[in-house]
């Protein structure tokens, strides 16, 4: 059985699924060959999203703060 071949929608190059890499945004599957397509679609996508991708920025950065120092608490010596 062949396998389903996507298409880089940066570059346009053919691969196999389960290659590369996908991004799922809104129910939408976006599909890209190689981790620097998706990072170049992400940069775009940040710049035209502007302020509101400022604020959900700031969101994420507070949500990985908050595991690192729950991660760090744990990592703790406990002296008992």
């Amino acid at each position: 059985m062949p396998k389903e071949r996507l298409v880089c929608v940066v570059c346009g190059r053919k691969f196999p699924r389960g290659q590369g890499v996908i991004l799922v945004i809104g129910g939408k599957e976006y599909s890209f060959h190689s981790k620097v397509c998706a990072l170049k679609f992400v940069r775009r996508l940040l710049e035209e999203l502007g302020e509101a991708a400022s604020t959900a920025a700031e969101g994420v950065v507070r949500e990985f703060a908050e595991e690192l120092k729950v991660r760090e608490e744990a990592r703790k010596k406990k002296i008992v």
